[in-house]
């Protein structure tokens, strides 16, 4: 007789677990590439434009900020495309870093949030436009990284093959 179909209490795949879907881990990754792109900026451009010995201790500690950010999201990603579950903690803890660089950058540069946001939000600089999509996106990659099916995906791990009939015979 047989084994009922799909749909009669049989399930409708056969040999384990279903392999989680992976497009909140992919998008995590990918959104944490461009926003480390973005943070990433700031830090050449300073360098490059003014060099880093004319910098205080404010302008330093921000540009680490956006250093530390950049690297944690680039790893993050890199390490979320392999699969390794550090990559997603990664790129949460560089989005919260991406996002904390452009809300104390003026405070460690002891200037008003509003002319610091004035000046960034002004259009025709990509150094503003860099600041303003770290801060829209991070949290996206943030959000992305922390729900359940990006760790389902990071986590799984296909079962191991069986094989039917006897071993092989040693020879």
């Amino acid at each position: 007789m047989g084994y009922p179909g799909p749909g009669y209490g049989a399930p409708a795949h056969h040999g384990g677990p279903r392999r989680p879907n992976p497009a909140t881990a992919i998008l995590a990754a990918l959104l944490g590439l461009v926003v480390a792109g973005l943070a990433g900026y700031l830090p050449v451009w300073v360098f490059v434009e003014f060099g880093l010995d004319r910098q205080g201790g404010g302008a330093l500690a921000a540009l680490g900020l956006y250093l530390g950010a950049t690297v944690l999201l680039l790893f993050g990603s890199l390490l979320t495309f392999f699969r390794v579950v550090v990559g997603a903690v990664l790129l949460i803890v560089g989005a919260v870093l991406g996002v904390a660089a452009v809300l104390l950058e003026p405070v460690l540069l002891d200037t008003a949030y509003e002319l610091y946001f004035e000046l960034v939000l002004e259009w025709d600089r990509v150094d503003g436009l860099s600041r303003i999509g770290t801060l829209a996106f991070a949290p996206v990659v943030l959000l992305l990284a922390v729900l359940p099916p990006t760790f389902r995906y990071l986590r799984h791990r296909a079962p191991a093959p069986t094989a039917y009939g006897p071993p092989p015979a040693w020879r």
